[in-house]
């Protein structure tokens, strides 16, 4: 059941991908350069307590994002990353899928860290949640880069959690991350 459900996420990850526009056109003026890329199996894994209902209650949310395996075309032996998420806050199944802003910051396995803030938008595609943050590297490694990063997640619970059919007590999403320069 977990490689069925793996490869469902694998499936919509791409699926993703494509929706989001990863390949992007830039304007002549302007050179990019992919600092960084993360992809599955980067993963990510979210424990709700209580679990998430159609009700909005305080919600304790921890969360864990492991990046891994990176590429880096500007630091070769940064090959790895994670951030955690420990927080309380009102929250409820479809609170999830309201758009928002956020900051976070990922730990690089060279020791040094990169602090983003981005926009974040839930949209669900066929059997996937897709969460997509856009957004800016505000300090640390790759300062002034912008990024685009997906987590991708079977949507099931999620949807029956809306319509009072269920809760979301955890979830696990594969991870893609681009962090690109712009010169």
């Amino acid at each position: 059941m977990r490689k069925l459900a793996s490869m469902l996420v694998r499936l919509c990850t791409v699926t993703a991908l494509a929706a989001t526009g990863l390949v992007t056109m830039t304007q002549p003026a302007q050179a990019t350069l992919l600092d960084v890329t993360c992809t599955p199996p980067s993963s990510e894994t979210t424990a709700y307590s209580p679990p998430l209902t159609a009700t909005v209650v305080p919600i304790a949310i921890q969360a864990t994002t492991i990046y891994s395996p990176c590429v880096s075309a500007t630091v070769p032996g940064l090959t790895s990353g994670v951030r955690t998420t420990n927080i309380t806050r009102p929250s409820s199944c479809t609170s999830l899928l309201a758009a928002g802003t956020t900051t976070f910051t990922i730990t690089w396995n060279t020791g040094q860290t990169s602090t983003i803030t981005a926009n974040t938008t839930a949209t669900v595609a066929g059997a996937a949640l897709i969460v997509t943050f856009t957004g800016t590297v505000v300090s640390g490694l790759f300062a002034g880069d912008s990024v685009l990063q997906t987590v991708t997640t079977p949507a099931v619970s999620y949807l029956l959690c809306t319509l009072g059919l269920g809760t979301v007590p955890s979830a696990y999403g594969e991870v893609v991350l681009s962090i690109t320069s712009v010169s």
